[in-house]
């Protein structure tokens, strides 16, 4: 009988055991689906600045009507990427494509801010000057929550690589996530807004 006893003790301590580590795992894992959401609000943001500031443009470059497309294009598929990765932001291949879209757009806004230079009535423009603004300060909150999901991503994916972590986190299909990172160093900085 007191060794039915033990035995059901150790068969106790092991079901709460991976009770306990399913539950961390279920834990890092909304953070990182929390802190995605933070990178959503700020996305939409710029992506919701976009259209604003192409039709600020327009009048005054009428004739770089390729560029102003190629800004509104990359902004669809920023907004298409954005959907995708909000659907699984523990979806490594779905991050990734968010990405690389998101440089791509930041590469196309920074060819539409370098081309403003050459027409002096835009860059005095207040409402061009407003929108070069809100779209550096909202540029600064997305590289800050870009980091905190870092950060989440990779707490989750250390609690889910470790042993014995991994027993648990591989037999219930906790894949890992992917970091949100821009693919070129170019990609990586900032458009430059100045219009002074």
């Amino acid at each position: 009988m007191t060794s039915f006893l033990i035995f059901l003790g150790v068969i106790a301590a092991i079901v709460f055991w991976a009770i306990g580590i399913y539950n961390r795992l279920v834990n890092e894992r909304n953070r990182v689906r929390n802190a995605f959401a933070q990178i959503d609000v700020q996305l939409t943001r710029r992506h919701d600045l976009i259209p604003n500031l192409v039709e600020a443009v327009k009048g005054y470059i009428k004739h770089e009507r390729e560029t102003l497309e190629a800004v509104v294009k990359a902004r669809n598929n920023a907004v298409s990427s954005l959907d995708a990765a909000k659907a699984d932001p523990a979806n490594a291949e779905a991050i990734k494509k968010l990405g690389a879209s998101e440089g791509a757009l930041g590469a196309a806004l920074g060819r539409l801010f370098a081309l403003s230079e050459a027409y002096p009535d835009l860059k005095a423009n207040q409402n061009m000057m407003q929108f070069q603004e809100e779209l550096a300060s909202t540029e600064n909150k997305v590289a800050f929550s870009r980091q905190a999901f870092n950060d989440a991503v990779l707490s989750y994916n250390n609690t889910a690589e470790n042993f014995p972590n991994n027993l648990i986190a591989n037999t219930f299909s906790f894949d890992l996530a992917s970091f949100l990172e821009i693919e070129s160093e170019e990609k990586r900085e900032v458009p430059d807004v100045s219009f002074t």
